[in-house]
């Protein structure tokens, strides 16, 4: 082989590798951003039981989510750049999205709470910020599980205990505004909480669209 063969090889084979992902770059990154919808939902549980400090709190969680947006980014960076993708490139861009998602509500929540200067928290969204928690750490273990290739069966076990808590929550949402629109007399204060009611169940459900987009990949590799 000639010398100038062996250079053009050796150019191909390096714009090659600048085409192709690391090993799990992919999958550290829905990692890394399934861990900040994590923190972000326990910053938004503690910040109900400290309204008094609502402003701090909502520029902590306004910090998570702009973290989790230079995720996002690098991530889509990464989804339009590499010749190969360790899924469907939908698939990629479908989790990704939906984790950006789970971060947006938790952060409009927060900023209501604050803007709308909620002085004291419902019983009902005390208990949907406990579902937020257990349901941003199922969809964690969802996403840290495609990284590792487990059985169907096994992913379809976590995606149910998502699954699951977005159900309890549902029940909890129609049972809490409907006790909103009995007892509460004030508009504003019904229109208050009837969307901090809703952004925490949009986020809860996009916990949801993730596991179901991680169950559908693994039922497509098994």
């Amino acid at each position: 082989m000639s010398v100038l063969s062996s250079a053009r090889i050796r150019a191909e084979d390096s714009v090659l590798k600048g085409l192709l992902p690391k090993k799990n770059d992919f999958f550290a990154l829905f990692s890394s951003h399934a861990e900040l919808c994590v923190e972000g939902a326990r910053r938004l549980q503690t910040m109900f039981g400290k309204l008094g400090e609502a402003e701090h709190q909502a520029q902590g969680i306004r910090t998570v989510e702009h973290e989790a947006d230079a995720v996002c980014q690098r991530t889509m960076e990464m989804l339009h750049t590499s010749f190969i993708t360790p899924i469907e490139r939908g698939d990629v861009h479908l989790i990704s999205s939906r984790l950006d998602d789970i971060l947006d509500h938790i952060e409009a929540t927060a900023h209501k709470l604050w803007l709308y200067e909620v002085e004291e928290a419902r019983p009902e969204a005390l208990e949907m910020a406990a579902h937020l928690v257990e349901a941003t750490q199922a969809m964690k273990a969802t996403v840290d599980a495609l990284a590792r290739r487990p059985s169907s069966e096994h992913v379809r076990e976590l995606c149910r205990a998502v699954k699951q808590v977005e159900k309890q929550n549902d029940r909890l949402l129609r049972g809490a505004t409907a006790r909103l629109f009995k007892e509460e007399q004030d508009p504003k204060t019904l229109i208050k909480w009837k969307e901090i009611y809703e952004n925490l169940e949009d986020a809860i459900d996009r916990c949801e669209d993730v596991a179901n987009v991680i169950e559908g990949v693994a039922l497509e590799n098994a």
